[in-house]
């Protein structure tokens, strides 16, 4: 039998556990992961695209589980009443190959970005940051928010989408959870002022959403909606002022901001800043940008903590996934019936 998590199990543990709460605990893991990044099988996520969005496949391994997520990214869908991102992912035994856990991951998803979003502005923002501006109001806005003030304490948001709704959305659940919240009238108006700055949209386009002249010495720049090729969210020239740290360079040379730079273009692995080996921030001067663009590490961390959580619990019923007849080596006796039924 495998575990499983469906999406109801999964929205009654991150609301009974707490949302910030999770997304502290889960950095832990994923800091344990990124120290130990050397063991780990990587490759650039695997994409089937289309005209109107993205489908990719996310493998990673180390010697004793094996990862994956699914997961989709469709700009078109909120207009047909349909989520822009789903996902499901599983964890294996990598010594039998045999499945451990089937889950959910739309919603751990949430939860694993905004753990790394937090994981990094943690190596890589000034330690008085105070201020969280947030452009794009959509699915991953609340959890970022969580995240920066449950690990940084970021409790003054700045926020800016071009969709007056999603803002009223996001107000009305930022100000619910206690979050001090300025609707501005721009995204110029929503970075003045601001430590630390994510940037979150949804269309598929090489999109200019923060221009050089509005970026201020010291900012930290939390870049995470370009994901895709073809997709960015940064003037390049903000690359060429700044310090930028990725999670697996090739493929954030594929799909993040720094496509529009090239191989050339400096970055520094996460990873090695994580494990010590090289330093984030080097001076309160600084401008950093995070051009994280996920990686399966990141969802293989997700998986790993979400089975150690739930396993035992009501949260993780079982499901009949493996074939297993009594001879492992007879898979017919499985579908082979009795010569009476099979005249029926």
């Amino acid at each position: 039998m495998v575990q499983f998590v469906d999406v109801a199990s999964m929205s009654r543990w991150m609301a009974q556990e707490g949302v910030a709460g999770l997304i502290a605990d889960l950095v832990t893991y994923l800091e344990d992961d990124y120290r130990r990044w050397e063991q780990f099988d990587k490759a650039p996520r695997v994409p089937a695209h289309s005209e109107h969005g993205v489908i990719e496949l996310m493998p990673t391994a180390d010697a004793e589980l094996y990862g994956f997520k699914y997961v989709n990214g469709h700009p078109i869908n909120p207009s047909r009443g349909l989520q822009t991102v789903t996902a499901f992912g599983a964890l294996s035994d990598m010594a039998t190959g045999y499945p451990l856990m089937l889950a959910e991951m739309s919603l751990l998803t949430a939860l694993r970005t905004a753990a790394t979003s937090a994981m990094a502005a943690r190596h890589l923002a000034r330690p008085d940051s105070r201020v969280h501006a947030l452009i794009g109001t959509g699915s991953q806005s609340e959890f970022q928010a969580l995240g920066m003030r449950e690990v940084l304490g970021l409790n003054d948001l700045r926020i800016w989408d071009v969709d007056p709704a999603a803002m009223d959305k996001f107000e009305r659940n930022a100000t619910a959870l206690g979050f001090r919240v300025h609707r501005a009238a721009s995204a110029s108006d929503a970075v003045a002022g601001a430590d630390v700055v994510t940037t979150c949209t949804a269309d598929k386009v090489n999109a200019t959403i923060l221009t050089d002249d509005m970026i201020e010495p010291g900012m930290h720049l939390n870049a995470i909606g370009g994901d895709s090729p073809g997709k960015t969210e940064l003037d390049p020239a903000i690359l060429l002022r700044g310090d930028t740290f990725v999670e697996f360079h090739p493929q954030t040379l594929i799909e993040g901001e720094i496509q529009k730079l090239g191989a050339d273009h400096p970055t520094t692995d996460l990873w090695r800043v994580v494990d010590g080996q090289l330093p984030g921030r080097t001076s309160a001067e600084q401008i950093t940008v995070f051009d994280s663009v996920g990686f399966a590490i990141n969802d293989f961390s997700a998986l790993r903590f979400l089975r150690d959580r739930v396993s035992g619990t009501a949260y993780a019923t079982e499901i009949d996934l493996i074939a297993e007849p009594a001879d492992p080596k007879d898979l017919f006796s499985l579908v082979a019936l009795a010569p009476a039924v099979a005249r029926r």
